[in-house]
């Protein structure tokens, strides 16, 4: 999402390349061209020029230490910056009261039945008891979406089929959440296409009946400054508690993100990258401010392998490894845990100095499918010893996964340097040869 931005700000810094010291008339042009890169990525003017005096004010006072260039001292700078306006700290989801009562809102479109399920799943995780409750009456299947997601995510759902009095159902939702043991309850709320005033009588409404502790915005990142726009019309009325970015592994500029907290004053609790029910993460302003730079984020990626990968499994893993006995089997595992840990492009723009550097890249989120299919029409043994593989064992695997025979002899190719690599660093006591 911030691809352009980043680029922009990389080629800011660039300016200060070779200088000895920061002073005002070299920092200039640096704070100029920042101001341009967040102007284009949709910030908001006043914000942006908040934001460069900062800078400016802070970089001209700094004093550079010797081991440090004028760059990297600007970079840090920035970074600082950047934390501040995304919020500073991360802002925890309060959870108080039995049930915890958390309240949804939103445009159509943004994203909020999704998020819903998204939330419940991330409860979950946490040891939660989540109910989703259909407060949407209006849009067309709405409560059969949240229904299906309840279903996917394992949460209880409420809705009343043959009431839509939002408000009814949702208080009544509440005394079955008491019977059901559930300690939060999310309740999903209608969204129109753009603001209008039964819309916000309806949430006011919601929330004067439910004081839920929580009241979340969902706003689509796609939007740019008209979703800080409408974040302000509904805080003015709802003076929610946490705002939710969707959407951010779209192609919007970043403005929304960078914008909204200093207009609305409210922390982004959450940022969601995806479709899957697993593509929800907490929104750690530092580590944003990090990935914006080009710093990348090890830290949420070390997270998201923590939460997918199965210990026992890596475990047995290693010991195959380490007695060069690791399979087609094994690779097929390994597959399917890095598919779990999400968007293939998101995690590579994790890794410190790669965002920028894959910005065009066409990522094949299918690439997998294909080696996939061919594992797969493999017999166990011929997982197991692929030296096997004769002609008529190649052709049946090529018909039974639809690919070709040049797709099969790639893989094996591969396959066979992969196991060639281990063995070399398990014979050298983990070290690759030639570069100790």
């Amino acid at each position: 999402m911030f691809d352009s931005l980043q680029s922009k700000l990389e080629k800011a810094f660039k300016t200060l390349k070779g200088q000895s010291r920061i002073t005002e008339s070299n920092v200039t042009d640096t704070v100029k061209e920042i101001r341009r890169a967040l102007i284009s990525a949709d910030v908001n003017f006043k914000v942006a020029k908040t934001f460069t005096d900062d800078i400016m004010e802070k970089a001209t006072g700094a004093e550079v230490l010797q081991s440090v260039s004028p760059g990297q001292m600007l970079t840090k700078i920035v970074h600082d910056e950047l934390v501040q306006l995304l919020g500073g700290s991360t802002a925890e989801l309060h959870l108080k009261g039995s049930p915890a009562i958390i309240l949804v809102a939103g445009l159509q479109g943004a994203g909020k039945t999704t998020f819903t399920g998204k939330l419940a799943k991330h409860l979950k995780s946490q040891g939660r008891t989540p109910m989703l409750v259909a407060g949407d009456v209006y849009r067309p299947a709405a409560r059969e979406q949240l229904r299906v997601l309840a279903e996917q995510t394992e949460a209880e759902y409420y809705t009343e089929n043959d009431n839509n009095n939002p408000v009814q159902i949702a208080e009544n939702a509440i005394k079955h959440a008491k019977v059901k043991n559930c300690n939060v309850l999310i309740v999903d709320t209608a969204g129109r296409i753009a603001i209008d005033e039964a819309m916000m009588k309806e949430i006011a409404s919601l929330k004067k009946a439910l004081n839920p502790v929580e009241t979340l915005f969902v706003v689509d990142a796609m939007t740019g400054q008209d979703a800080v726009n409408t974040a302000k019309a509904f805080n003015d009325v709802l003076d929610f508690t946490g705002v939710v970015l969707t959407k951010l592994d779209g192609d919007a500029r970043g403005g929304a993100a960078l914008s909204i907290k200093s207009i609305v004053n409210k922390p982004i609790k959450f940022a969601s990258n995806g479709e899957k029910m697993d593509a929800l993460d907490i929104f750690h302003p530092d580590r944003m401010a990090g990935r914006i730079l080009g710093m990348g984020d090890v830290v949420s990626l070390v997270e998201r392998a923590q939460a997918t990968i199965d210990e026992e499994e890596a475990q047995r893993l290693a010991k195959k490894i380490a007695k060069n006995k690791f399979d087609f089997e094994d690779f097929l595992a390994q597959l399917q845990q890095i598919k779990k840990m999400g968007n293939m492009k998101d995690l590579l723009g994790m890794l410190p100095g790669v965002g920028s550097k894959i910005k065009d890249l066409d990522v094949d989120e299918n690439a997998f499918k294909g080696i996939e299919a061919i594992i797969q029409s493999m017999t166990p043994e011929e997982r197991a010893k692929p030296e096997i593989l004769n002609n008529s064992r190649k052709q049946r695997i090529v018909r039974g996964s639809g690919r070709n025979i040049q797709d099969l002899n790639k893989l094996l190719t591969q396959f066979n340097q992969m196991r060639q690599m281990m063995k070399m660093m398990n014979n050298s006591k983990g070290k690759i040869p030639g570069l100790f």
